[in-house]
């Protein structure tokens, strides 16, 4: 078995924003060599996803508003936020929107069912984070 890890880092410029990583990801399984086997995408920051879903922007507008109401940002609403911080609206975002994905690859491509496609969500950007890319197979 073969294993190939990388990383992609991440900068948005606002705080709350949606990202398609598809296109990187996919580099990183060509330059694999893998043809059967997972890819493992993490978001590495307690404040930030990954997810898979449509490619619409009418739906990122939508998760982002939804997400906004369960957990509006706030400097004083969130005990986190007594240590300092002010993102304890941004940990409970990136726990309803998730952590990780996992993607089949079969035939050297991604086996994405259709308009699947892979994102980044960032809760509390504008500072570098990073994204683990861990592709194992044959």
């Amino acid at each position: 078995m073969k294993s190939h890890t990388s990383y992609i880092w991440m900068n948005t410029k606002n705080r709350y924003e949606i990202v398609n990583i598809t296109g990187a990801v996919e580099e990183e399984l060509k330059k694999s060599g893998i043809k059967e086997g997972l890819c493992l995408v993490n978001a590495m920051h307690i404040t930030a996803s990954v997810f898979i879903n449509d490619n619409e922007r009418g739906l990122h507008k939508d998760f982002l508003e939804w997400l906004e109401k369960l957990a509006p940002y706030s400097r004083d609403g969130y005990n986190h936020n007594l240590t300092g911080e002010d993102n304890g609206d941004a940990h409970i975002k990136r726990t309803l929107m998730g952590r990780e994905v996992v993607i089949a690859v079969t035939k050297g491509k991604f086996d994405f069912g259709p308009w699947e496609q892979l994102f980044y969500g960032e809760f509390d950007g504008q500072r570098e984070k990073r994204v683990l890319i861990k592709i194992i197979g044959e």
